[in-house]
């Protein structure tokens, strides 16, 4: 089957306290705001309209992931799709200003995606002015859902997306889209809701200047610095003012043989014999970051 979901899209959060996670977002991630109103607010890392749309909440919870296909065509071929999956249309409109056509849908486990065109983009927008670290693009979300298995049928029934590896229990895989990077997308099992998204940076020192940031801040690296096994990206992640978690990742490796690619699926599940199965410098998830849970609004 083509791919249609080709990568991240953007991702939206409903916040409490928007001006504390913009401060955040700004001061220690790098991003700029491009557009805010009573609300939401939009942010990006470089010249695309909103990667990060803050919407302005009573509670906080994740609200939507967005998925990016590359014509509207894809996004109407999804469309077409999303009822035999067992999912719910909820809208047939794009959601933002910035996007020439989307889908919105629900799963039956509770989770809500955008399958949308291209968020419009300044070529020569991402040198902006900051006093973050300056990410380079948002690159995944790991979600969180009771039915690991369900939920990846669902999105290569819909969205083409494929397979690149998973633990042979299903607690976490992952999966790819067009553009080929090892995972767009991490399926954690458990309670529906968002485990975290990740920015892309482009050196390792911004690691260093990310760390003495956050210590500016009164914050700390929840983990890493390392290197992830799945997908091969140097990490470290930390929280934001909502709680939700942060993942700084370098590049992840390209599935270049798109046809004859077979997923791994990795069987040794035990600590500590396995932590070098997960992360190549030998570094164990803390349990923090393995019971990690940051909630989905409910789906209307």
């Amino acid at each position: 089957m083509p791919h249609i979901v080709h990568a991240i899209g953007h991702l939206k959060v409903n916040v409490i306290d928007p001006g504390a996670v913009i401060r955040d977002a700004t001061e220690i991630l790098g991003l700029h705001v491009t557009r805010r109103d009573a609300g939401q607010t939009w942010l990006s890392s470089n010249g695309r309209e909103a990667e990060l749309v803050l919407l302005h909440s009573e509670e906080n919870s994740t609200h939507t992931i967005g998925l990016e296909a590359l014509t509207a065509e894809a996004v109407r071929e999804a469309e077409a799709r999303i009822e035999a999956s067992g999912c719910h249309v909820l809208s047939s409109a794009p959601s933002l200003e910035c996007m020439a056509a989307g889908v919105t849908f629900a799963t039956p486990e509770g989770l809500r995606f955008e399958i949308h065109t291209p968020i419009r983009d300044r070529l020569y927008g991402r040198r902006h002015v900051t006093t973050g670290v300056g990410a380079n693009r948002m690159d995944h979300i790991n979600l969180i859902t009771p039915d690991p298995a369900a939920t990846r049928s669902q999105l290569e029934a819909i969205g083409g997306m494929r397979l690149a590896e998973r633990l042979v229990d299903d607690s976490l895989s992952w999966m790819y889209g067009g553009n080929r990077q090892h995972h767009i997308l991490g399926l954690v099992k458990g309670k529906v809701g968002l485990h975290h998204y990740s920015f892309e940076f482009l050196e390792f020192n911004q690691y260093l200047r990310l760390g003495d940031t956050l210590d500016r801040f009164g914050k700390e690296l929840l983990w890493g610095p390392g290197r992830h096994r799945p997908g091969d990206n140097t990490y470290a992640y930390y929280t934001d003012a909502s709680g939700a978690m942060i993942e700084c990742a370098s590049a992840m490796a390209l599935i270049a043989d798109d046809a004859n690619f077979t997923p791994k699926v990795i069987t040794n599940l035990q600590r500590p014999g396995n932590v070098r199965e997960m992360n190549v410098w030998g570094t164990p998830a803390p349990l923090e970051w393995r019971t990690h849970h940051f909630p989905f609004a409910a789906v209307g």
